[in-house]
């Protein structure tokens, strides 16, 4: 490898400089040595779908030339010796993956963190939409995100968040409109508008919803769509906008009619939402690159041992898609749907983003080049990735926003009284919230409440437990700042659990068996400065803390893996529902998927979009 290239920042500009333009030509006409040349390479060409027994040769961050195997028996002059030079001996060669839609935040780590879970499976790069931190601290949630791109040897691109908040039924922590996206979409690893959740708004015709799709499309970049079950007119009013993909699609029908209505179908494989079987007839060399292959939301443990978007690719090939396809669907599509150039493919002019599969039925990643540097062999990170992401993270926090963000959980008053629920008068039901298994959606149904000394109370015999949703942003909704309800699905027969993560608003969510327990495990994650926190009545007992935005760690994800597992232990005991307790809770005040939630403002019918009384 050439001096030039290992003094690159991680990073590395967005576009070649001249010098490295100059020496790929040189390097590609054969007028001097490459840096490395990968022989004997058996390639996955995205363009042409079939695959070719060539040699590679690269130029510092790019590849200078695709040829096909010389075979010196055949005869004709031999090309210049290279610096360095790698017999895959028939391996196979492929383009890094790109993940096309993520959140980063799901993983509860940070950039650095992320980068050394999924690059030795092969996922050099991703576009994240980070509208859970923007949701938080806005703007500069926002610009610390983009500032670990600089120094990553992972291609971390960002996609502006739409629905900072989600509604008008719940108080974020900050709020950004059109100019604030405007502003976003100047910096040069914005790639476009994310998702855009407001759909019924989009549908509607409203102007501020349209008016975000209009400043990405001034700029040349892309809007991108979350439009669940959308089909007939609806879907066509929401495509006339002006966006181009969906990640939403969970039944065959749905997504066969939204690649006929010319959208981009991103199939996703997340930890809650799996959908990638219901799609798979979808995936066929006959879309050519109107398909997609997303995470959307990895939890810990997933991305741990089964890996990001690299999880599709391997099911895919395992489920009979055609290999190069499935490639594809996870580099070259998703590259060409967002317009990023030189990437997402082996060919010259490229940047050197390599992957060497010694077994492609597994997709089992042996190798990752990475801007023409080895950066994993044999699942592992070398060296000097290790350090190249340890930097990162420290050059993160050394920035100025870093210290905000660790200060981001501020409650109001939860003295005696603030989390009473005043009973309704004798003989009425109360609707209470029934998370469906697997799902993010919920049912809402009814049921006679436990009344005590006027108020309505926990019932953990019936499974009906006190649920609320705490404003921690320092900036409530006229009131308390807490909105209550009752839950059943979660199991606990005492104890409370408390998480700052709570989808799209992150304010505190809390579930519980008795209001002490409750209060603890609020004031315990205040303390963390963000977290999980379990309660056994008595006691805090597990906890899990999310210092920067009540959201994220820096510690690496195989610690976060093992303090999950102590809370889960710790939820088993009280009779909750283990692992799937905290993430079912932190949707519990989702407003934009139905049918029933709590947010700061109350009880919220999310159908109907409007608040409603405990009382039924």
């Amino acid at each position: 490898m050439s001096a030039a290239a290992r003094d690159l920042p991680s990073g590395g500009p967005l576009a070649p400089t001249l010098d490295e333009l100059r020496a790929a030509v040189d390097v590609a006409a054969g007028r001097r040595p490459a840096d490395l040349r990968l022989t004997r390479a058996r390639l996955l060409n995205v363009f042409t779908g079939e695959v070719e027994e060539v040699d590679v040769d690269v130029a510092g961050r790019l590849v200078a030339a695709v040829l096909p195997t010389r075979r010196p028996e055949a005869g004709g002059e031999a090309p210049p010796p290279a610096l360095h030079e790698l017999d895959l001996a028939g391996a196979y060669l492929a383009p890094g993956l790109i993940d096309g839609h993520l959140h980063v935040e799901s993983s509860l780590v940070t950039p650095p963190a992320y980068a050394c879970a999924v690059l030795p499976r092969g996922v050099v790069g991703g576009v994240n939409d980070p509208h859970e931190i923007a949701n938080v601290a806005g703007l500069e949630g926002v610009r610390w995100w983009l500032a670990f791109a600089e120094d990553l040897p992972f291609d971390l691109w960002t996609a502006a968040p739409s629905c900072v908040p989600s509604t008008a039924l719940e108080t974020a922590g900050a709020e950004l409109g059109v100019g604030e996206i405007d502003e976003l979409l100047a910096h040069p690893r914005v790639v476009g508008v994310a998702e855009l959740m407001s759909f019924p708004d989009v549908v509607a015709g409203a102007v501020e919803q349209l008016a975000k799709v209009a400043v990405a499309e001034s700029v040349g970049k892309t809007t991108e769509g979350h439009a669940p079950g959308l089909s007939g007119r609806a879907l066509q009013a929401y495509l006339a906008a002006g966006i181009g993909s969906d990640h939403e699609s969970t039944r065959l029908d749905e997504g066969r009619e939204k690649l006929a209505a010319g959208m981009f179908l991103m199939v996703r494989e997340g930890s809650v939402t799996r959908d990638l079987d219901a799609l798979l007839p979808l995936v066929t060399p006959r879309h050519a690159d109107r398909v997609g292959f997303v995470t959307d939301d990895r939890l810990p443990h997933d991305l741990l041992e089964e890996g990001a978007v690299d999880v599709l690719v391997r099911r895919a090939i395992a489920a009979g898609v055609d290999p190069v396809y499935a490639v594809r669907c996870a580099s070259w599509n998703t590259a060409r749907h967002y317009r990023l150039p030189r990437r997402g493919a082996v060919a010259p002019g490229y940047f050197a983003d390599l992957l060497v599969i010694d077994d492609l039925a597994a997709f089992r990643v042996a190798r990752v080049l990475r801007h023409g540097r080895w950066v994993a062999e044999d699942g592992r990170l070398t060296e000097p990735a290790e350090r190249a992401l340890a930097d990162a993270a420290a050059a993160a926090e050394r920035r100025p926003e870093a210290a905000s963000l660790r200060s981001s959980v501020r409650l109001p008053d939860l003295g005696d009284g603030a989390l009473r629920l005043p009973a309704p008068d004798a003989g009425r039901r109360v609707r209470v919230l029934r998370p469906l298994p697997g799902q993010v959606v919920t049912e809402a149904t009814t049921a006679e409440p436990r009344v005590v000394g006027g108020e309505v109370v926990a019932d953990p015999a019936r499974d009906l437990l006190k649920l609320a949703c705490v404003h921690r942003h320092g900036r409530p909704a006229p009131g308390t700042g807490v909105g209550l309800g009752l839950v059943q699905g979660l199991g606990l027969r005492r104890g409370a659990l408390a998480s700052s993560v709570g989808h799209d608003h992150h304010n505190l969510m809390l579930v519980g068996a008795d209001d002490d327990a409750m209060r603890r495990a609020a004031l315990r994650v205040a303390e963390l400065g963000g977290g999980f926190v379990v309660d056994d009545g008595e006691r805090v007992v597990a906890e899990l803390a999310l210092p920067i935005a009540g959201l994220v760690t820096t510690a690496p994800l195989e610690r976060v893996v093992a303090e999950l597992d102590a809370l889960d232990a710790a939820v088993k005991a009280l009779g909750g529902s283990g692992s799937d307790a905290f993430m079912t809770l932190s949707f519990l005040g989702l407003a934009v998927i139905p049918a029933l939630r709590v947010t700061d403002h109350g009880l919220v019918d999310v159908v109907a979009a409007r608040l409603v009384p405990l009382a039924v």
